[in-house]
């Protein structure tokens, strides 16, 4: 058997079946919290018959197809409490906002499919004389409400100087990232060996937390991901106690204190944890920053990071 690419037969059926059913719950003013558990526990029990599926199959989710590897991180995602109520939320919003911006137009409201997913673009509109369909990545769970009625606007009038402005600001933002982000390291296989070819993470864990956090800080999980990305180079997960770092730091040309920076921001998420403040996650908070730029070299290792092109969540 060929681990590499384990497909998932029905995998768009059922994520299909899924969306319709966040999208009813979603548009229905009466849903309670009995329902909403309901969904959850749906969304689990996917996720672990996939997970079973490739355990069978002696890989993991991270040797899924493309596509069933997506779609597997999307339900995963969804599997967060906080993330599905905030998912539901926006996919409420949207609704409300198409069938304003209709009803304003003069337009009668066409019959309406709003879908979160994890989308290759930022969205999609699809229409016909009866029917709107509006598909954006998930990224835009958090998004201001001006950006979902820009989204809204964009997916079914086509766009506008204005709204592309707003939705293109919005994507270049961290909040937008962390979230592909997350998508992106669920289903990653991970090294879990923290010495990479330069760097060993203990010994660089060590000598952070002696020196920021009097050593009092208990050792996550340390681990180098197996891929090199860009758009993010390091993530702590809460869930997992898990700091991930990219690959891209583990070179030759990238000064220590470069790489201590960037373990130095996660560890400070383990620290001092996420804050929700009207369902929005907050870890960037005015302490964290305030922590952050005490690193003894912040100024030099922002400077290498933004030479770069490359930034830390």
């Amino acid at each position: 058997m060929n681990v590499e690419g384990i497909r998932l037969k029905n995998i768009k059926v059922q994520q299909n079946a899924l969306l319709y059913k966040i999208f009813n719950l979603a548009s229905n003013p009466n849903s309670d919290s009995t329902q909403i558990q309901q969904l959850n526990k749906i969304l689990i029990t996917t996720a672990t018959t996939i997970e079973k599926i490739c355990s069978k199959q002696q890989g993991t989710p991270a040797n899924l197809t493309h596509l069933s590897r997506r779609i597997y991180s999307w339900i995963k995602f969804l599997t967060d409490e906080h993330y599905l109520q905030i998912h539901l939320r926006t996919t409420g919003y949207l609704l409300e906002s198409a069938k304003q911006i209709l009803s304003i137009r003069g337009q009668q409201p066409p019959q309406l499919m709003m879908e979160i997913t994890n989308l290759a673009g930022l969205y999609r509109g699809e229409r016909s004389n009866n029917t709107a369909k509006i598909v954006i990545s998930e990224g835009f769970i958090n998004a201001p409400k001006a950006v979902l009625e820009a989204l809204v606007e964009s997916a079914i009038f086509g766009k506008s100087q204005n709204n592309t402005r707003l939705i293109r600001t919005f994507a270049s933002t961290e909040e937008y990232s962390n979230v592909l982000l997350e998508l992106d390291l669920i289903a990653e296989v991970v090294a879990e060996n923290p010495q990479g070819k330069f760097y060993n993470l203990d010994e660089l864990f060590d000598k952070v937390n002696h020196e920021y956090f009097a050593g009092s800080l208990a050792k996550p999980r340390l681990a180098w991901s197996r891929i090199k990305t860009y758009r993010k180079l390091g993530h702590y997960e809460s869930a997992r106690d898990r700091v991930v770092m990219s690959l891209t730091l583990d070179r030759a040309n990238i000064p220590g204190f470069v790489v201590e920076f960037v373990l130095y921001h996660e560890l400070l998420h383990k620290y001092y944890g996420a804050k929700w403040v009207r369902g929005r996650k907050m870890v960037h908070t005015k302490e964290f920053r305030v922590s952050e730029s005490q690193f003894k070299s912040y100024n030099e290792a922002s400077k290498w990071l933004d030479k770069l092109v490359l930034f830390v969540h």
